[in-house]
């Protein structure tokens, strides 16, 4: 499954640490960036796959877990650490859940908003995948 932890490198102060996100840190430029908070403990976010969209989750604040599928295999990781990033490359289907109270998820992509680009059904995805190997 095309996904990877990545260590956010991190400059280490007695006054509070700060965690930098450079062009050396993930493999694509970085066209959006956008922030997931205030999310129920209940609720459920993404529930989609991008046909070419790759992002980078980092949980800013708080904890959530990814579940990934990518038609063979799921996997479900847990985010807590803002120095550790998800790298999430494109066709694989996933779902942010189990949000922690004042969790924040911060979103970095390699496009911009693209509605062509989502994929929301899980049985299409499957078909989609199937057919693009």
């Amino acid at each position: 499954m095309e996904i990877q932890l990545v260590e956010i490198p991190k400059i280490v102060n007695a006054q509070g640490n700060i965690g930098v996100i450079e062009k050396d840190v993930i493999p694509f430029d970085i066209k959006r960036v956008y922030y997931l908070y205030d999310v129920p403990s209940s609720a459920k976010r993404g529930g989609h796959a991008h046909k070419n969209l790759q992002q980078l989750l980092v949980p800013l604040s708080g904890s959530f877990d990814v579940t990934l599928k990518d038609g063979k295999e799921e996997t479900t990781i847990t985010l807590n650490k803002p120095d550790k990033g998800l790298l999430i490359n494109n066709n694989i289907w996933r779902e942010l859940n189990n949000f922690s109270s004042g969790a924040v998820c911060m979103v970095i992509a390699s496009g911009v908003y693209d509605e062509d680009d989502y994929i929301r059904n899980y049985r299409e995805f499957l078909s989609y995948v199937k057919s693009n190997k």
